[in-house]
């Protein structure tokens, strides 16, 4: 493990929640000099939860491997003193990386005056500037409705905040895209990004927002059914739930050959009509698909299933809470390479991830955890003169 390959960039951040942090934490993980600035006592996400002996796992996880600094912007000296870190002159710095209002004194016209290829990126809830946060943009999306029972009636919210992760992920790209522009042509440039623009883009690259103009009909319920292919949860004869799937005809031949049921099956393509072979015609079939399946697993017990299915590279997982995760899952464990067991001040020693990213030419950054609060302070200030 070694330096990273982003070694030498520099970005000041400013923030709070998840989208604006996790880009922070994607960069440093692959060895960027990520200065995270917050007030004194810390901003409005220091104490979120999850938290162990009083301190949130969720902010140590979102800032692990950056450098921590308390500075009092409400004041025109704690201003100067950040104004001065995020325009300092040097290679690879002058990156400023925030979710929070910007106005004034760290504006981008402002902080442009005193050094001309600054990089800004700057997350909002909505384009405009107005306010959203992941789960009000889901709501508007629509994912909330079709999510669910099939009989269900109102919204289903989604626990995974996943508007914020991919905005994350895609403001470390947006950073990484303007320093190639800088590089290339000397010029910084103020980047934006918003949550409901991330939602709907993907949407649209999932075919929703056609299907939605050019359908008469509106995407309805399935419950756990995984749309337009083949694949559900089941429960085995010891009460374990699993999920199988078949996205591809050779996935459901695994499927029909670990299970011994090539007969039954065919006997229902023939009743049927179908051709299962077919995406869309196993996705037609999958309540009878389901009833024959499900009678298959209800008479094995988890281990019993895994051996059929894995002899057959049968599409399949179990589903686990994330402590059986933790404790038997070998790629939630030190067993993977991307983890290393880490003690976090205050915390406690638990595997912690690095950057998934495996780099042929570059090697892996060793995972660190999340500085206490102010951490850095002294060590910044003496570095950049503040």
């Amino acid at each position: 493990m070694g330096a990273g390959i982003l070694s030498g960039l520099r970005i000041v951040e400013i923030s709070a929640f998840v989208a604006a942090p996790l880009g922070g934490a994607t960069l440093a993980a692959m060895g960027a000099d990520v200065i995270r600035v917050d007030p004194p006592g810390g901003g409005i996400d220091i104490g979120r939860w999850p938290l162990h002996r009083g301190r949130s796992l969720y902010w140590a996880g979102l800032n692990q491997g950056k450098r921590s600094v308390t500075i009092d912007t409400r004041h025109e000296p704690g201003q100067q003193k950040v104004t001065k870190l995020i325009t300092a002159p040097g290679e690879g710095g002058g990156i400023f990386l925030t979710n929070l209002p910007v106005s004034g004194w760290n504006s981008y016209e402002e902080l442009k005056k005193l050094r001309g290829d600054l990089i800004m990126l700057v997350i909002t809830g909505n384009r405009d500037g107005s306010q959203a946060v992941d789960y009000t943009v889901n709501a508007a999306l629509g994912f909330p409705l079709i999510t669910g029972p099939e009989a269900g009636e109102g919204p289903v919210n989604h626990v995974l905040p996943a508007w914020d992760a991919m905005t994350g992920f895609l403001a470390a790209t947006a950073i990484l895209a303007a320093e190639r522009h800088r590089r290339l042509t000397g010029e910084g440039q103020l980047v934006e990004l918003s949550l409901s623009d991330v939602g709907l883009a993907v949407a649209g690259h999932l075919g929703l927002i056609g299907e939605a103009v050019l359908e008469t009909e509106p995407r309805g319920r399935f419950g756990n059914h995984v749309y337009g292919t083949f694949g559900r949860d089941f429960i085995t004869r010891d009460g374990r739930r699993v999920v199988v799937l078949a996205l591809t005809p050779r996935q459901w031949r695994s499927l029909v050959e670990a299970t011994g049921m090539s007969g039954e099956f065919r006997n229902l393509e023939s009743r049927l009509g179908l051709y299962f072979n077919n995406e869309g015609d196993r996705w037609r079939g999958r309540q009878e698909i389901c009833e024959l399946l499900q009678a298959w697993i209800a008479m094995r017990n988890l281990s019993s299933v895994a051996s059929a299915f894995d002899a057959q590279h049968v599409m399949w997982g179990p589903y686990q809470t994330f402590k059986e995760l933790v404790a038997g899952d070998p790629r939630a464990t030190a067993e993977n390479p991307m983890f290393v067991n880490i003690d976090h001040p205050e915390l406690g020693v638990f595997p912690t991830a690095g950057s998934p990213l495996r780099f042929g030419a570059a090697r892996a950054v060793r995972p660190k955890p999340a500085p206490k609060l102010g951490e850095h302070t002294d060590e910044v200030q003496r570095e950049f003169d503040l």
